[in-house]
């Protein structure tokens, strides 16, 4: 299994960033990724930015949502819908968009809910629990 430092990650962001920007040959992975910060402006300063957002620290003490983890956080969410897995969740997030009549926001609401799944897993240091986070995607709509 693939366990990437921090750096590690932020830099296959960055990137993946750069070479959209430079029109460089990616991986079909790389391009997911870049198709995603596409959809963030507000992150592509950061990203150009290169060596300088490596070491930078974001705290919700602080109100700041940390744009790595948010991009790495969509990232996982459409290799998800990609294998459906946990089973179901394609089908929630197609009505989930459909609701929204827009991709992205319904993106968003299931960040949320992985967010959420994510930190409870931690917080009770127990699996993640795939049937909440599915009914948490199901509420959104």
């Amino acid at each position: 299994m693939f366990n990437p430092s921090r750096d590690q990650a932020r830099r296959f962001l960055i990137d993946a960033w750069r070479k959209r920007r430079e029109a460089l040959p990616a991986t079909p992975l790389e391009t997911i990724a870049a198709d995603i910060v596409a959809l963030h402006p507000e992150y592509h300063p950061l990203l150009e930015a290169g060596e300088d957002a490596l070491a930078r620290d974001w705290t919700p003490e602080h109100g700041e949502a940390n744009p790595f983890l948010h991009l790495s956080l969509h990232l996982a969410i459409e290799e998800q819908l990609s294998i459906d897995q946990p089973p179901g969740i394609r089908g929630a997030f197609e009505q989930l968009a459909a609701h929204h009549g827009e991709r992205h926001m319904a993106l968003h609401d299931v960040l949320e809910c992985l967010g959420e799944t994510l930190w409870r897993a931690q917080s009770s240091r127990q699996p993640l629990d795939a049937d909440a986070y599915l009914e948490c995607i199901r509420r959104q709509t």
